[in-house]
């Protein structure tokens, strides 16, 4: 079992106190670039750095009256500089502070998620091994197909948040660009060095070319990435849904004491943290969706995305963050029971051997066609309740007529199936 860790709090990231100490890291740092440019005197830096604050309440009231944040943002920290004000926001626009802004908070929110990913992938590998040669029945259609590992269901697991690890890193790389080019992205009021020079500080790269704002393909994959790790952690807990189903049981949610299951029905165990995680994947989904859509602004910009984002980008990073700490616990504490497992494999009858005996037939000669329709034919009769498939095969006349009874033995083991288990384990965790 995995040890409690304290993670950093992904809401923290989104609180005013912290966006505006963030539009005014980004103000100050532009203070020092201009400073080094000869544009602003060394003394008049020394005392912005000294007295620039804010009073969130103060931000407020002048906001109620000029309805524009950023302006009520800088007249309230102009009541606490002074005359040497006039030089903080000299030559940027809005959306220089609130773009270069967000990406710093978007930036900082994926290195938390990636955090989030590593806890996962540490305890999808200990429990993919642990269940590395557990014998299950493989599924499809929601049928019985052949058999594979638990281990193997968990490593599938495991290589697919692998490859979220590396969408949220390209996610993080490409989110991570600001821009302090001016109204329309020319830098008519603004010399270019300033915005690499503040780029530098801040640690992001500077968009090669903007226009008011950052574009927004940029944001666009950032949140489908957070959907399409969502996606696979509901992937996750619908597989784990299934499993805990009455007539399946092969695996369920941690049941902790005194936990109750239902109001009316005191038997209840019911899968509810992973039911819950299904629902908050729509969610994150549907937040991506409305980052496409901010794609096609008008002209060199409108501000029909801020709204957007002022939404989805807590609500997407809070989700996910809470989604992959969740599905963290359910899996480590996930209850495994391999008797169950192989009660059900063998619950056909020896159906599930069917391609096996398929391909054995067509090694003693007999065409495709022919062997197809004998291996049918009999798993027909074993469906309509004539007898156990194995006991069928072992009786009939046209297969004991090419096979010996240790061959027809021999199909019937579900271990032939798992027997490149350690190849395929070597290559995802290799």
């Amino acid at each position: 079992m995995i040890e409690r860790y304290s993670r950093p709090k992904m809401r923290d990231i989104w609180e005013p106190k912290k966006k505006f100490e963030t539009w005014l890291q980004i103000e100050i740092a532009a203070c020092e670039a201009l400073t080094e440019m000869g544009k602003i005197p060394k003394e008049d830096l020394k005392i912005i750095k000294e007295k620039a604050a804010f009073d969130i309440e103060g931000i407020d009231k002048i906001e109620a009256v000029t309805k524009h944040d950023v302006i009520a943002f800088l007249t309230n920290v102009a009541e606490y500089v002074g005359p040497s004000s006039r030089f903080i926001h000299m030559g940027l626009t809005s959306s220089d502070i609130l773009d270069t802004s967000l990406a710093l908070l978007l930036k900082e929110a994926s290195e938390i998620l990636i955090a989030d990913i590593d806890k996962l992938l540490e305890v999808l590998k200990r429990r993919a091994l642990e269940f590395k040669d557990t014998i299950t029945i493989g599924r499809s259609h929601g049928i019985h197909a052949e058999p594979i590992t638990f281990g193997h269901k968990l490593a599938i697991w495991f290589d697919e948040m692998r490859r979220n690890r590396k969408r949220m890193v390209d996610a993080k790389e490409i989110i991570s660009c600001g821009k302090l080019s001016g109204v329309v992205g020319t830098f008519a009021n603004i010399d270019p060095q300033l915005e690499e020079k503040v780029m530098d500080k801040l640690g992001l790269m500077p968009a090669p070319a903007s226009t008011q704002v950052v574009q927004r393909d940029r944001h666009a994959q950032f949140f489908t990435t957070l959907a399409i790790g969502a996606s696979s952690i509901e992937k996750f807990a619908v597989e784990i849904r299934h499993l805990q189903r009455t007539e399946l049981l092969e695996a369920m949610e941690y049941f902790a004491p005194g936990q109750k299951g239902s109001s009316a029905m005191p038997h209840k165990r019911n899968p509810i943290l992973t039911e819950n995680l299904t629902g908050l994947a729509r969610l994150v989904r549907a937040n991506s969706l409305a980052a496409l859509e901010n794609i096609p602004l008008w002209h060199e910009r409108d501000i029909s995305h801020s709204s957007v984002e002022r939404i989805i980008a807590p609500d997407s990073t809070i989700l996910l963050d809470f989604m992959l700490g969740r599905i963290t616990g359910v899996i480590d504490k996930l209850l495994v029971f391999p008797e169950r497992m192989m009660e059900n494999l063998e619950s056909t009858g020896g159906l599930i051997y069917s391609q096996r005996l398929l391909l054995k037939l067509i090694d003693t000669g007999i065409s495709r066609e022919g062997a197809y329709e004998i291996v049918q034919g009999l798993a027909k009769r074993a469906w309509e309740g004539e007898g156990k498939f194995i006991e069928l095969v072992r009786k009939d006349d046209k297969i004991k007529g090419c096979m010996n009874a240790k061959d027809i033995d021999d199909i019937f083991d579900p271990g032939y199936y798992v027997r490149h288990t350690g190849f395929i384990f070597d290559r995802v965790f290799s």
